[in-house]
């Protein structure tokens, strides 16, 4: 049995081997939001708007429908597939200025759920299996209290 376990809700600082997801648009102009912050604080790279820049991964949520975000989520659920020896923190990408809800991309990230190398915050925010929430604080998960601000 799979315990679920959740990103914090603000992310100060990164190990070595975690990666901070958060949503973009394609042409990589991280001026706003998490992707400003991405830019900012973890070194995601100004014109990379698609996979893997700097200590992050960008997801495009910009092009205008949760259709469209689909395949972006489905090509970084593969690239979490063939890097189990990295963290993923994924936020709740598109629910700031692209202006969706954590209802609406949730459910992109369900294959995320039984992943043991991503923490996703957007179960825990949507409701959904937040007893399992304080895992990764408590111990049981690789990441240590010390490393998160929640």
């Amino acid at each position: 049995m799979s315990r679920t376990r959740f990103s914090p809700e603000r992310i100060e600082s990164l190990r070595a081997d975690e990666i901070f997801v958060f949503g973009s648009n394609r042409q990589g102009w991280h001026g706003g939001g998490a992707a400003a912050y991405a830019r900012q604080r973890f070194g995601a790279v100004w014109g990379e708007g698609i996979g893997r820049t700097g200590q992050c991964y960008a997801i495009p949520t910009m092009d205008g429908s949760v259709e469209k975000v689909r395949p972006y989520v489905e090509e970084f659920i593969a690239y979490a597939e063939a890097h189990p020896e990295l963290t993923f923190l994924v936020t709740e990408i598109g629910c700031g200025i692209a202006g969706y809800t954590v209802t609406q991309i949730a459910p992109l990230f369900s294959a995320t759920l039984d992943m043991p190398n991503c923490l996703n915050v957007l179960w825990s925010t949507s409701g959904k299996q937040t007893s399992d929430r304080c895992d990764k604080i408590n111990g049981n998960s690789p990441l240590e209290s010390e490393n998160l601000s929640v």
